[in-house]
């Protein structure tokens, strides 16, 4: 079975396409953050806050990887958490990893239509709260009965 994303492009197209584009995005966002935050420690004002820069650098390059990541899940904080791993000159390879897994969601969020569901239950859940947590609840309980019923199936054929 042929799955279709954009404008009947296949979805593997669409994927890797977003997936490139973030990637780039990112990429660049945290490689100007480390021109900056080097521009700052030559600073005077750089100099005089050196020891807590050191800090902030070793908390956020320890605790900043699942910030980058959940980063990605977010609208309006990729730039910024991307950015400031960069001026807090995290360890590349952390980042590089964190960032890896976070562009693989945005891509998937982005090509299979995520935003468009992620905006109506947002509207529905200014409509009425309750409501769209049970819409959420049920949603929740079918996904785990499908999976369910997909693995009994699958353990049920010959050669499993």
């Amino acid at each position: 079975m042929e799955y279709s994303s954009l404008a009947g492009h296949p979805f593997f197209i669409v994927y890797l396409a977003l997936f490139g584009i973030v990637f780039l995005r990112a990429q660049a966002t945290y490689w100007l953050g480390r021109l900056l935050g080097a521009g700052l420690y030559r600073t005077r004002l750089g100099a005089r806050i050196e020891p807590r820069l050191e800090r902030s650098r070793a908390i956020i390059d320890r605790y900043g990887p699942p910030a980058v990541t959940a980063s990605f899940f977010t609208i309006g904080l990729q730039t910024a958490v991307n950015a400031t791993a960069g001026a807090t000159r995290m360890r590349f390879i952390r980042y590089l990893i964190a960032m890896l897994a976070g562009c693989a969601a945005w891509a998937a969020i982005y090509s299979l239509g995520g935003i468009a569901i992620l905006t109506a239950w947002w509207r529905a859940f200014t409509y009425s709260p309750p409501l769209a947590i049970a819409l959420l609840l049920v949603l929740a309980a079918a996904l785990a009965w499908w999976l369910q019923r997909r693995r009994v199936g699958e353990a049920s054929q010959p050669g499993s």
